[in-house]
């Protein structure tokens, strides 16, 4: 890795375990051994920094989330593969974000202290849930959902469950909480096939 990537690796765990805010400069240049000229010869400011940290997280959640969807496969098969990676590839493969959600973490914590920040991070939550809503609505165009499925209402429960199985797991890393809400919102998807 370069001097680069290994300042937003590093970053990437010390924002998930403590926070943009809690993490200083120092903490990110002893974390990956580097000078404050190194970090600067890469990086403007750590507002900066995090702009590639964020950049970075996204591109490990599309590759570990949706790994195995594919357009050619059933958008309800699609959605159910999507909270298995979530669970098992994202939240309990902890090697790049040992704090948990990096996205949840930092959204709450910059809410009010930095909110073109946490606009940043919202427009992927932002395209999770118009991803998981089209899912819906083209199972349900397909005819794979019985008549009266809400694919409004699905959309928001699969969603906020998501969000709520990363929150409880980043609180207490425990897999069969974990396990229990990613099976109860694919039982919950059954219902309606």
């Amino acid at each position: 890795m370069t001097l680069k990537e290994t300042i937003i690796h590093e970053s990437m765990k010390l924002f998930s375990l403590n926070g943009f805010l809690g993490t200083s400069i120092e903490d990110i240049l002893t974390a990956s051994k580097s000078s404050k000229g190194g970090f600067y010869n890469h990086f403007k400011s750590k507002e900066d920094l995090f702009l590639h940290v964020l950049g970075e997280a996204r591109k490990i959640w599309r590759d570990r989330n949706l790994e195995g969807l594919s357009k050619n496969q059933d958008p309800i098969k699609n959605i159910k593969k999507l909270l298995v990676n979530f669970r098992d590839l994202y939240l309990k493969n902890s090697d790049s974000f040992p704090g948990g959600c990096i996205f949840i973490i930092l959204l709450v914590e910059l809410k009010n202290h930095s909110p073109h920040l946490s606009k940043e991070i919202n427009k992927g939550f932002v395209g999770l849930k118009k991803m998981i809503k089209s899912y819906f609505e083209e199972a349900k165009a397909s005819g794979q959902l019985k008549n009266g499925a809400d694919t409004n209402e699905m959309s928001e429960i699969i969603f906020n469950g998501i969000l709520g199985a990363a929150v409880s797991y980043n609180g207490k890393n425990s897999d069969s909480n974990l396990d229990s809400a990613i099976n109860s919102m694919i039982k919950y998807i059954e219902r309606f096939e």
